[in-house]
């Protein structure tokens, strides 16, 4: 099953009817709105979480925040356009909200070998610093960067997703991924160090 794939644009008259009928608390209209777009939304936040619970936790509280937002959802974009920005949004802020929990010890992971486990802890810290420096980046390339590098849309979808052309999509991407280049270059540096 393919899952759809939002464009940017206003809403059909189709989701017009169902904007309509989520404004009025239409249970129904809530039920078709989940069942359309989940897969969408999830498939976002395996792109930051893998295939783990924090995807799913993440969907939920995107789904939480669209439906307290509902009454002010404008129609400008489409539902998918809007459902993905605030999926993104909630998988930022579960991050945010990890990175200043303290760490404690999983279970069974002093079964590991320890080299694993410090490989691990590597890719979780380079994680960690990526999207740190990502979080720094203009807006315009910090979207760009999130959808072509995250959510693995190819040129084309996000042009269309960001309403502009692919020449645009391309400049901002070497222009954000240069920036990225130059703001983790030091950590790179200090890596090397003896």
């Amino acid at each position: 099953m393919t899952t759809p794939v939002a464009v940017s644009g206003p809403c059909s008259s189709d989701e017009t009817n169902l904007v309509v009928r989520l404004k009025a608390g239409d249970e129904a209209a809530y039920e078709s709105l989940c069942r359309t777009h989940a897969g969408a939304m999830l498939a976002v936040a395996r792109r930051f979480f893998g295939d783990t619970d924090d995807a799913a936790d993440a969907v939920q509280d995107a789904f939480v925040s669209a439906f307290r937002a509902m009454r002010a959802f404008e129609g400008t974009a489409q539902l998918g356009t809007w459902l993905h920005r605030i999926t993104v949004n909630a998988c930022l802020m579960a991050i945010r909200t990890r990175a200043r929990r303290p760490v404690g010890p999983l279970s069974g992971s002093q079964n590991l070998p320890a080299r694993r486990a410090e490989g691990n802890a590597d890719r979780d810290e380079t994680c960690r610093r990526v999207r740190a420096a990502i979080d720094q980046l203009p807006e315009s390339y910090r979207v760009v960067v999130r959808l072509r590098d995250l959510d693995g849309l190819d040129t084309a979808q996000t042009a269309a997703r960001l309403g502009t052309n692919e020449a645009v999509v391309k400049t901002r991407l070497h222009r954000a991924r240069h920036a990225l280049k130059v703001l983790l270059a030091p950590e790179r540096e200090l890596a090397l160090l003896p």
